[in-house]
């Protein structure tokens, strides 16, 4: 992707029902409207940023762009996995996305649990940064104050990177 970051929101709906039930690594997943409108020069792929559910705090996360390999998923699907324990799903609620970079692309794993775990890890790792943590604030202000956003970050502002 060109243009990080890249924010995105929409309702959370129900995916395919692996995530949580199948490898204990609950995702919450963007409706089709959401992953048909990402710009063109979206790579399928891990990406990692900031997310919020409503205007509830701001978390680490790890999204899915693409058809999920392992699984052959036919349709393009867009799962953001929270770096948080919630206490009860969330469907239906808004999901704010600040994705800031990228980690691989799209691969195959003998142990899907184990790929999605290193990905969380090499994510925490890359969140750590200065701008990184003025995009979680910012992304705390934008999501209580917006009904709708979808764009890059030339679209929102550029001081908010200078230090």
């Amino acid at each position: 992707m060109r243009h990080l970051p890249y924010f995105c929101r929409g309702q959370v709906v129900r995916g395919f029902g692996r995530g949580s039930k199948q490898l204990g690594i609950p995702t919450a997943n963007f409706p089709e409207q959401v992953v048909d409108n990402l710009p063109a020069d979206v790579s399928t792929g891990i990406y990692y940023g900031w997310a919020s559910v409503g205007s509830g705090d701001v978390h680490k996360m790890v999204v899915s762009i693409g058809w999920n390999p392992y699984y052959k998923n036919t349709k393009k699907s867009m799962e953001t996995h929270i770096m948080h324990t919630f206490e009860e799903d969330f469907y239906g609620e808004i999901l704010n996305v600040a994705i800031v970079g990228y980690l691989r692309p799209e691969k195959n794993f003998d142990s899907l649990v184990q790929g999605t775990r290193e990905n969380a890890v090499v994510s925490k790792d890359a969140l750590r940064c200065l701008k990184c943590n003025k995009l979680s604030q910012y992304l705390q202000h934008r999501a209580s104050s917006m009904s709708a956003w979808c764009g890059c970050f030339d679209s929102v502002g550029e001081g908010l990177l200078q230090m």
